[in-house]
C-alpha cells in the first residue's frame, strides 16, 4: 500500500513539472482530426467569452496569454453595457490577440447561444452560477472545449444535468476545465499530493475556513426590473449565487473533498444565518455558515464561512492527522515530517488556461467534470443544512427536487425571495 501510495505521488509530481514543458511544446497532430477534439500548433484556437464580468474579464486575460496561438473573438453577456465596458479592457489588454469586431458581440439572454454559433472553439463559461448548467449543456452538444467558472449550479437539478453534460463531454473528447483554480497552485498540488501520500498518517478531522469580509454591490436604479436589479447584484440572491457558502466557500470545500480522495460526505449538519447584512439590499442570503460534513471512517469536516465586515479574517485547511497535520495554502507540514513548499509558484489562474490549451493541441483534452460537480453539491448540501436546520444525508441532498429561479427568463419584476429561518424552511 506505501508503495501504491508513493507511485501516485511521484505521478502527481511528475505530472506537476511536465505540465510547464506541455503547455509550451509543439504538438503535431493530423489536421483530418475535427478542431473541436484536437488542434495542430499552426491553427489558431477561437475563444469565446459567456459572462462579462470582472471574473470573466480575468480569465478572459489569462486564456489569451495561455497559447501562443490563440484569440479572443467573441463576447457575450445578458447586457450590453457589460460587454462595451468589457471589450475596452479587454482590447487593451489582449493586444494583437484581441480580435472582437461588434458582430461578434453579444447580448440578452441568448447571447450564450449566438456566441456558440459563431465560430468560436473555446468557450469560458463565468456567468452567474444559476445559468452554468444550461450554457455548458449548449457548449458541449456543439463540440466546444470549455473552461467552467465555479461553482457549476446553484440546485441539485442543475448539479445532475451538469454531470450528465460531462458524461456527454468524455463522449466527445472535449476538455472541461473548472474555475476551483486552486487545483492548479503548485504548492497546494505539492502539499496535497503529500499528505495523500501519508506525510501526515490517517486524515483524521479537517478545519476549513473561508471568514472574509462583505463584497461588492451594485446599487440600484429606477429603470430596472427586479429581473434586472437581482442579475445585476447576483451574489445576494441563492437563486444567482447559491448563496455565499456555495459561490466563495465551495474553493475551501473543494479542497477538503480532495484531501479525503474525491468522495461525497454521507451526511451533515448546519447552522447559519443574517446577522449583519440583514437590510433589503442584501437580497435574501445569510451571512454565515457553519456546517459539520462526516465523512466514511468517521472523518470529519468543519466548515466556516463568513462575510462579515469588522470581524477576523482566515482562509485555509488545517488538516489533523494521526502523525501531525498540514496546513494547506501556507504549503506546511509538521509533526514527524515537517517541510514547507519551496517550489515555483506561478499564477494559478494563468495555469488552469495553460494546461487547458496543452490538453487540447495534446488531443488528451483534461476533464475536471467530476469533481466540479461534486464539490459544488457539497457546497448546496450546507446551505440545505443552514437553510433548514436538518441533518442530511448526501442522496436526499443530490436527488432533492427543489429548483431555484424562474421558469422562463424576461426583464420583468420578479418576486423577492424570502430570507430562510431554520426550523420553518422545508427540505425539498
Amino acid at each position: 500500500m506505501a508503495d501504491a501510495k508513493r507511485s501516485a505521488a511521484d505521478s502527481r509530481r511528475d505530472f506537476l513539472q511536465k505540465s510547464s514543458v506541455l503547455a509550451g511544446a509543439a504538438v503535431v497532430g493530423s489536421l483530418a482530426v475535427p478542431r473541436s477534439v484536437h488542434a495542430a500548433q499552426s491553427e489558431t484556437l477561437r475563444i469565446g467569452l459567456v459572462g462579462c464580468g470582472g471574473r470573466g474579464s480575468g480569465a478572459a486575460v489569462n486564456a489569451m496569454k495561455a497559447d501562443d496561438n490563440c484569440k479572443l473573438v467573441a463576447l457575450a453577456d445578458a447586457f450590453p453595457d457589460q460587454v462595451e465596458e468589457c471589450r475596452k479592457r479587454l482590447q487593451q489588454a489582449g493586444g494583437t490577440k484581441f480580435d472582437v469586431t461588434p458582430d461578434r458581440c453579444f447580448s440578452g439572454f441568448d447571447a450564450y447561444q449566438k456566441l456558440i454559433d459563431c465560430g468560436v472553439d473555446v468557450v469560458l463559461l463565468a456567468t452567474p452560477p444559476h445559468f452554468r448548467p444550461e450554457h455548458f449543456r449548449a457548449c458541449v452538444e456543439a463540440g466546444k472545449h470549455v473552461f467552467v467558472e465555479k461553482p457549476v449550479a446553484v440546485d441539485a437539478p442543475g448539479v445532475r444535468s451538469v454531470m450528465e453534460t460531462n458524461k456527454l463531454a468524455r463522449e466527445k473528447n472535449l476538455a472541461v476545465v473548472s474555475g476551483l483554480c486552486w487545483r492548479y497552485d503548485h504548492g497546494v498540488r505539492e502539499t496535497i499530493g503529500r499528505i495523500h501520500d501519508g506525510a501526515i498518517g490517517d486524515v483524521v478531522a479537517i478545519q476549513s475556513n473561508y471568514n472574509a469580509g462583505t463584497l461588492w454591490h451594485r446599487g440600484d436604479n429606477p429603470d430596472w426590473s427586479r429581473m434586472e436589479y437581482q442579475m445585476r447584484n447576483w451574489l445576494y440572491y441563492t437563486w444567482l449565487s447559491g448563496d455565499h457558502n456555495v459561490e466563495q466557500h465551495i474553493h475551501s470545500l473543494d479542497k477538503t473533498t480532495w484531501l479525503l480522495g474525491d468522495i461525497a460526505p454521507e451526511r451533515a449538519t448546519g447552522l447559519g444565518g443574517r446577522q449583519q447584512r440583514t437590510a433589503d439590499k442584501w437580497g435574501h442570503i445569510f451571512d454565515h455558515h457553519a456546517v459539520v460534513y462526516e465523512y466514511p471512517g468517521g472523518v470529519r469536516v468543519f466548515a466556516y464561512c463568513r462575510q462579515q465586515d469588522g470581524c477576523s479574517n482566515d482562509v485555509d485547511e488545517y488538516v489533523m492527522g494521526t502523525k501531525g497535520q498540514a496546513i494547506v495554502l501556507k504549503n506546511v507540514i509538521d509533526g514527524e515530517s515537517r517541510w514547507r513548499y519551496r517550489g515555483s509558484k506561478p499564477n494559478m489562474y494563468d495555469v488552469e488556461h495553460e494546461e487547458l490549451f496543452a490538453s487540447i493541441r495534446s488531443g488528451q483534452p483534461i476533464n475536471n467534470g467530476d469533481y466540479m460537480a461534486r464539490s459544488t453539491m457539497i457546497a448546496i448540501m450546507g446551505r440545505m443544512c443552514t437553510y433548514t436546520g436538518q441533518t442530511l444525508s448526501w442522496d436526499e441532498c443530490l436527488n432533492s427536487a427543489e429548483r431555484l429561479g424562474p421558469v422562463e427568463y424576461a426583464w420583468t419584476d420578479v418576486p423577492e425571495p424570502e430570507v430562510a429561518i431554520p426550523g420553518r424552511t422545508q427540505f425539498a
